[in-house]
């Protein structure tokens, strides 16, 4: 889980599959594999969004994950997650004040 311009960014990696959702609708799949002795993470989005269809992993450590996307100034940084539980420090994109 990401933050990226205050949306929220999941990125899902099972062995060589990967899936991206992020907030505003974007839905992309695609798989994770080796270039140039590189790992990386090859997506397909349905809305046709392409900013995040090419990713070189830059960095692995136990609780986050970082993504080098082509076309992207900078690097995004996925926080691990355990149990389906969301990371603290994430936006809430709610009005001030409470519910209304």
């Amino acid at each position: 889980m990401a933050t990226t311009g205050g949306k929220a960014v999941a990125l899902v990696v099972t062995g060589r599959e990967a899936g991206l959702f992020a907030s505003g609708g974007t839905v992309c799949g695609g798989s994770t594999g080796e270039r140039d002795g590189d790992r990386t993470i090859t997506l397909t989005c349905t809305s046709g969004a392409s900013d995040r269809v090419d990713g070189t992993v830059t960095s692995v450590a136990d609780d986050s994950l970082t993504v080098d996307w082509k076309g992207r100034a900078d690097p995004e940084t996925y926080r691990r997650t355990e149990n389906g539980q969301l990371p603290g420090g994430l936006p809430t994109g709610g009005p001030s004040g409470g519910a209304q």
